[in-house]
């Protein structure tokens, strides 16, 4: 059933809510946190009268760098990515996150008071709980459950953004395209469709330095590259330019 937003949902406007989570939304969330099949039935009878569902089209920006985060979403299916945008135009993506997980960065801003800090936009078509702040911050202090499951996520996106430092600070950047590749191309999946700058973004690099890499590459008889897409050509010898710092 469609329905106006609940006071204190603030995601953009062209998304589509449900007014409440029927027996069926309560069924999926519960399979994607499975924590809440030990949890009190008081947080699993407040997560039903209290969040919203929502539909988060493919290129959605959920939020912006300096919005306040009025809700805090958990993913039932798809993507969305997190990523910092500098003034040059260059982007480093942070983390994504998809299915039962949250945005730990709306989570901090949520429980700091403070602006969202990057950008979140949506990868893969994605339906959501959309649980308000006050809410959150509520079950927070009231249920364990909530918290610990809070806090696995924290932990598990601390270690995620502290590799992309270490990769950014000590890595070679033929070495971490290298890498990119690879956790992307096997010798049973060899072709790969996408772009410099698709690069370029996930590695906070710019689009000539990928260029150049990928060029010395196909030189190397590594890859071959086309419009678009890359096609692995030599698998361990791709692998040992990966193992350079």
């Amino acid at each position: 059933m469609q329905g106006e937003r609940r006071a204190g949902c603030s995601l953009p406007e062209r998304l589509d809510y449900r007014l409440v989570l029927c027996d069926e939304d309560l069924r999926r969330a519960t399979l994607a946190l499975p924590f809440l099949q030990r949890a009190q039935a008081e947080l699993v009878r407040d997560l039903g009268r209290e969040a919203d569902t929502l539909r988060l089209p493919a290129g959605a920006q959920v939020f912006a760098e300096g919005d306040v985060c009025h809700t805090m979403a958990i993913l039932l299916s798809g993507s969305v990515r997190v990523f910092k945008l500098a003034e040059s135009g260059r982007e480093i993506t942070l983390y994504r996150f998809g299915y039962g997980e949250g945005c730990i960065l709306t989570a901090n801003a949520i429980l700091g008071g403070h602006q969202f800090p990057a950008i979140a936009s949506v990868e893969r078509e994605a339906e959501a709980i959309a649980i308000p702040a006050t809410t959150f911050r509520l079950w927070v202090n009231r249920h364990e459950a909530w918290r610990h499951y809070l806090f696995d996520l924290l932990s598990r996106r601390l270690a995620t953004v502290i590799a992309i430092v270490e990769e950014v600070a000590f890595r070679r950047m033929d070495a971490r395209i290298a890498d990119f590749l690879l956790r992307r191309l096997t010798p049973q999946s060899p072709l790969l469709q996408i772009t410099y700058q698709q690069i370029a973004a996930e590695l906070g690099t710019s689009r000539e330095v990928v260029s150049r890499i990928l060029e010395d590459f196909a030189t190397a008889g590594l890859i071959e590259t086309g419009r678009g897409v890359i096609r692995l050509l030599d698998h361990q010898g791709l692998q040992r330019r990966q193992r350079v710092w």
